[in-house]
């Protein structure tokens, strides 16, 4: 009986051996608490240093704290394994340096610690704001050479160079010619013709502009004809001012003093507009207006307006003072190529008021109707 309850007791006690293998060796040998410390501190020591950490040499010489007891420490049952040391924190540093300072009763130097190998990214030092300038600029910042080139290279090095860069960059001269409307129309009464060129030669902001436009039905004398030779001023980005002459050959000679804008005006309308002052005094406008819209990358509908006005009645050209005429067409077109388009369209022509008597009086109708059939071109 005694020796069945001895059997007892000793396997009740095994469990309790077991948690502490990790301070104790095994067998019946004898460990004092101050070896079992140094151990503990070797082990910590060696884990700092499988980490990268700088662990000075000696941290874990016995201290005046051997007598502390580190047996109530169950370190065999801590689960290291789960650690991820690229995502410790100076939490868990801390906690480390607290640890070694229990262990060797030292304070940690942090300074010898190797930060390189650390994962500073899950350590929460994102997001750090950066100093950001502000007030005015130090006077030092505009203290340079109006262009550093000059004294690198020399004034007229630099000049040629630029003199170069403006003409290859703007300074070219262009030629220019596009022919608007080329087209034949058909109406009522008897079927005509009408053309309407225009271009120019010169650079970015001084041109030559030469325009021609007539009119007239087949089988008869052409109804006008005028040619318009001008000089061409930039003074918008994209408006220019004109001046010069214009000369026409039917119905009669005569020749006019211009003055006119011709650009392209806000939601992509092409402004043509014109003073005329004719050698015997006679004063005249026209505005024209046009706006391409695409239906695709090749098809492209453009609605056109013109108007005519004088500020005198001239009987033997058919105007009127006042508003003298209005054309009112539209023009789908294709393009073949981007200089080439062939287009078919329907164009409305009214006389107004004394213009629109003196049509009458010719035997002519002063509302016409042309369906038209053309191409527009230019290079």
């Amino acid at each position: 009986m005694r020796y069945l309850i001895t059997i007892l007791l000793a396997g009740a006690s095994t469990p309790a051996y077991a948690q502490h293998q990790g301070h104790a060796m095994s067998g019946d040998e004898t460990v004092s608490p101050a070896t079992q410390e140094q151990s503990a501190c070797e082990a910590e020591a060696a884990r700092h240093r499988a980490m990268g950490h700088a662990v000075p040499e000696g941290e874990c010489a016995p201290t005046g704290h051997e007598n502390d007891n580190h047996s109530a420490m169950d370190h065999s049952q801590m689960d290291h394994s789960s650690m991820h040391h690229s995502q410790m924190d100076h939490l868990t540093m801390s906690q480390d340096a607290g640890t070694d300072q229990q262990a060797t009763g030292e304070q940690v130097d942090h300074s010898t610690m190797d930060h390189s190998t650390m994962d500073h990214s899950a350590m929460g030092h994102g997001g750090m704001p950066a100093d950001i300038p502000s007030g005015p600029f130090p006077a030092a910042a505009g203290s340079g050479p109006a262009s550093a080139a000059d004294a690198y290279w020399g004034v007229e090095a630099m000049n040629e160079a630029r003199e170069r860069l403006r003409h290859e960059q703007g300074g070219q001269q262009y030629f220019w010619f596009q022919g608007d409307r080329v087209e034949y129309r058909s109406r009522e009464d008897a079927d005509g013709y009408l053309f309407d060129l225009q271009g120019y030669y010169g650079g970015d902001l001084d041109k030559f502009w030469f325009k021609s436009e007539g009119e007239g039905s087949f089988d008869e004398e052409i109804e006008g004809a005028e040619v318009q030779a001008l000089y061409s001023r930039a003074i918008a980005p994209f408006f220019d001012l004109q001046a010069g002459i214009r000369q026409d050959f039917a119905p009669i000679d005569r020749t006019y003093a211009v003055v006119g804008i011709q650009g392209l005006a806000p939601y992509l309308f092409e402004i043509d507009a014109a003073a005329f002052l004719s050698d015997k005094g006679d004063l005249t406008a026209c505005v024209e207006a046009e706006l391409d819209q695409r239906i695709t990358q090749r098809l492209v509908i453009q609605p056109r307006v013109e108007a005519s006005f004088s500020a005198q009645d001239v009987p033997e050209l058919g105007i009127g003072a006042g508003l003298d005429r209005i054309e009112a067409g539209v023009r789908l077109r294709y393009h073949v190529a981007r200089e080439f388009a062939p287009y078919i369209g329907i164009d409305q022509e009214w006389r107004i008021g004394k213009s629109a008597n003196y049509a009458r009086n010719e035997g002519e109708d002063p509302s016409v109707t042309n369906y038209v059939v053309g191409v527009r071109f230019w290079f």
